[in-house]
Formats: structure tokens, C-alpha cells, sequence
């Protein structure tokens, strides 16, 4: 997970006003790839990450995100629903639940209802001590 936070630190300042999140994606202990979050209306962290891996055949990944993936459509589609979809993802680590009220456990759910393991608050204190800054704001778009 400090790895994925490391990730999160490069999306700074383009991502704004979205949270810079990182994410990467462990098959059999080895990164097989890294995301963060664009400039608004550009790919999330996770999507980034998943565009990396696209056509490659492997059959049991672990993701680690930073934030909870969205839930919801903005300019971008939801990342909770592109992770459920692909059936390589089987295991999902998530530091901190995302407290904007249209995620705040809704991208979890999804993640749980297509049967993915979701484990969150792996280094928590860390990933928040970062992050919060970035979560009190009002956010236009994820």
C-alpha cells in the first residue's frame, strides 16, 4: 500500500479538484502495474492501472488503492464497476473509505457483490495523513 500512496503523490497538481490516488496491481507478489489519478475527466487510478493490463491474460490479481474506487458515473465511469467486471481482480486492499456521500462504502458494495475480497484499512494512519487534505473539499467530479 505504500507503494499505491507513492503513486498517489504523482497526481498532484493535475488531479485537482480530485483526490490524487494511487493504485497498483500484484500478480504473485510482483507489480504488474501502477496508476494514479489524471487531470479531471482522464482516467482515476484504478483505471489507469487496469488500462495497463488490458488484453494480458492473468488469472489471479490483487489491486491496492488508496481511496475506495468510485461508485458512481462522472465524467469518468465508475472504477468500483470496471474492477468488478474484470474477472482477473480477486482481491481488493483499500486504505481509507472515500467519505464523499455519493461513494462512502457504495463502490465497496459493488466490489463485494461480484464476489471480490475487499480488505480496507491497510495503512490507514498513512494513506489519511495524506489524503485528508484532499477529502474536505468539495468534489466537482471523480
Amino acid at each position: 500500500m505504500l507503494a499505491a500512496l507513492a503513486q498517489s503523490r504523482k497526481a498532484l497538481p493535475e488531479c485537482l479538484p480530485n483526490p490524487p490516488v494511487g493504485c497498483l496491481i500484484i500478480n504473485a507478489q510482483e507489480i504488474v502495474a501502477e496508476g494514479y489519478t489524471q487531470a479531471p475527466g482522464k482516467h482515476h487510478a484504478e483505471a489507469d492501472a487496469l488500462n495497463q493490463i488490458q488484453g494480458k491474460a492473468f488469472n489471479f490479481l490483487k489491486m491496492y488503492v488508496t481511496l475506495e474506487p468510485c461508485s458512481f458515473h462522472g465524467r469518468t465511469p465508475a472504477c468500483a464497476l470496471a474492477i468488478a467486471k474484470d474477472r482477473r481482480i480477486h482481491e481488493i486492499y483499500v486504505s481509507i473509505i472515500d467519505p464523499d456521500p455519493r461513494n462512502n462504502g457504495q463502490g465497496l458494495d459493488i466490489l463485494k457483490k461480484a464476489g471480490k475480497i475487499v480488505n480496507v484499512g491497510l495503512c490507514a494512519n498513512e494513506v489519511n495523513a495524506f489524503l485528508n487534505q484532499y477529502l474536505n473539499k468539495v468534489m466537482v467530479e471523480q
